[in-house]
């Protein structure tokens, strides 16, 4: 997926909220947007997504230009996970799962075999089996971040929207769900872009790293480039010292006592 002068401004705004845009993000490859509160990575997802219309760029899949398609032809090449979801009845997991056939069924038609296995599939994917029947309300928060990665899968879409996917999570399941993904990424060649806050889950799962500040792209490449003391600095306001640890940059505060 290739974003290019991306420009997006709320209408009774006299400034942009997203300048200029352009960055690449690489196929069967996890890309990963760093930046503080209101440094526009909602906004640009919203755009991504056909919610919000931009002001100004393209937004291409190959030959394909992604804006312009209707909603439900964007849907069958884009899938979001949202960062949080609070769905209005109990589904079940399966349900909830299923839920990512709908782009492919006919708006007067029910989901058929074929879709209820290759819902089926994500699941077992995903390792969800046994919370199959389960109310997606009361799973854990790491159970439901999972369910609604399967969903997508089930949507079986190349480009898969992650919007801050560790948000409320604790440090297994973070480590979890990121590996999962990067894993599905790799095997079905699918393009993850998704929004993390933690540089250092960027650099253990990332590919490929964008920061945005101020509405713009200060930086874009592999991680371990991008993700730097003086990037960290210029963006977070924050001093950092880069660390290596079993071959691994690490990303620590520097902190008086």
């Amino acid at each position: 997926m290739t974003v290019s002068g991306l420009t997006f401004q709320h209408p009774k705004s006299d400034r942009p909220v997203l300048r200029d845009i352009s960055f690449d993000a690489r196929h069967g490859a996890m890309n990963a947007i760093l930046g503080p509160n209101g440094s526009g990575k909602t906004t640009l997802f919203k755009c991504l997504a056909g919610l919000w219309k931009p002001r100004a760029g393209t937004v291409r899949h190959g030959e394909c230009d992604i804006l312009s398609l209707p909603d439900r032809k964007r849907s069958r090449l884009i899938a979001v996970v949202p960062q949080d979801h609070e769905p209005p009845f109990p589904y079940s997991v399966a349900d909830v799962v299923l839920m990512g056939r709908a782009v492919h069924v006919g708006a007067l038609s029910a989901p058929g075999e074929r879709d209820v296995q290759i819902a089926r599939e994500a699941i077992e994917t995903l390792s969800l089996d046994h919370l199959s029947e389960k109310s997606y309300t009361r799973i854990s928060g790491g159970e439901r971040q999972l369910t609604l990665v399967a969903r997508a899968l089930a949507q079986q879409t190349p480009i898969l929207l992650l919007d801050e996917p560790t948000s409320h999570l604790d440090f297994r399941n973070q480590l979890h769900v990121l590996g999962k993904v990067r894993e599905i990424a790799r095997d079905r060649g699918i393009t993850v872009l998704m929004t993390l806050h933690d540089p250092n889950l960027a650099l253990l799962f990332a590919d490929h790293a964008i920061v945005l500040t101020q509405g713009q792209v200060l930086a874009s490449g592999p991680p371990e480039e991008v993700i730097t003391e003086a990037t960290l600095a210029a963006v977070y306001g924050v001093d950092v010292v880069m660390l290596r640890h079993n071959g691994t940059r690490v990303v620590s505060p520097k902190v008086t006592r």
